[in-house]
């Protein structure tokens, strides 16, 4: 009798445990967006993405796009050799990804309250 008691509280407890399993995972994957970013370049972009842009005057008016600045901060990979992130009041980011076939490379700087995005060029392959 004892064994069946302990197996009904232990079914209670995987049967709690998997509800609240799945309300995590649709919120995850559903159109509430919660994101889970672990890895230090997802963490980096997710912050940039989230402060408002600004565009330097010495970057040219073709590169003002908006859709090749968002590809960037969503698929982008951040090259932290290159970056000074430990710089004062903002740090710079150096982002590289691949636009219509180019390979680009963006340089930002990520501020408290914007991100200043500086200059955008083509990476000699």
């Amino acid at each position: 009798m004892a064994f069946l008691k302990r197996l009904g509280w232990y079914l209670v407890g995987l049967s709690i445990g998997l509800i609240f399993l799945v309300f995590i995972l649709k919120k995850k994957s559903g159109e509430e967006g919660l994101d889970f970013c672990y890895f230090p370049n997802c963490r980096v972009l997710k912050d940039m993405r989230s402060k408002p842009l600004t565009f330097s005057e010495s970057l040219p008016e073709q590169y003002r796009d908006s859709l090749l600045i968002q590809s960037f901060l969503e698929d982008g990979d951040v090259d932290f050799g290159k970056s000074d992130t430990k710089s004062e009041p903002c740090k710079t980011y150096f982002i590289s990804h691949e636009y219509n076939g180019e390979e680009l490379e963006l340089k930002a700087k990520s501020c408290e309250e914007e991100v200043i995005l500086e200059k955008v060029e083509k990476i000699n392959e």
